[in-house]
């Protein structure tokens, strides 16, 4: 079965650090651009990061510059999402996409209809 799985959510405190992890199942992320977005209870879906499919380009949500890291292994089939100074306005949950993309590169973040796959979404909650 194709599939992305989210890990790595949890508990943290503000100012704290988490590592999100991205992996495929039954397929390879090779030729795909992957978002990470972020859905909050009442609020709107907010993309928070994406990296072209030849890894050439990211691009971060406002909220997020200069604290989150998106990063992909290709040898693991996984794209990171490593984020520092972490506040409770972080709080989420944490979705990321995947968007076949061999030939162009994406590097903004797509409508949802437009994402080949979803992972089902991990809890990230900063709180003291």
């Amino acid at each position: 079965q194709e599939q992305l799985v989210e890990s790595g959510g949890g508990l943290v405190q503000p100012g704290g650090s988490l590592t999100l992890s991205c992996a495929s199942s039954g397929f390879n992320l090779y030729h795909y651009a992957i978002a990470w977005f972020r859905q909050a209870p009442g609020k709107e879906r907010e993309g928070v990061s994406c990296i072209s499919s030849d890894n050439s380009r990211t691009n971060y949500g406002e909220s997020v510059k200069g604290r989150f890291t998106i990063s992909r292994d290709a040898a693991k089939n996984t794209v990171y999402l490593q984020m520092n100074s972490l506040k409770p306005e972080d709080t989420a949950v944490y979705y990321c996409a995947a968007l076949l993309s061999p030939a162009t590169v994406v590097d903004e973040f797509r409508p949802p209809e437009d994402y080949d796959y979803w992972g089902q979404g991990t809890q990230v909650t900063v709180s003291a």
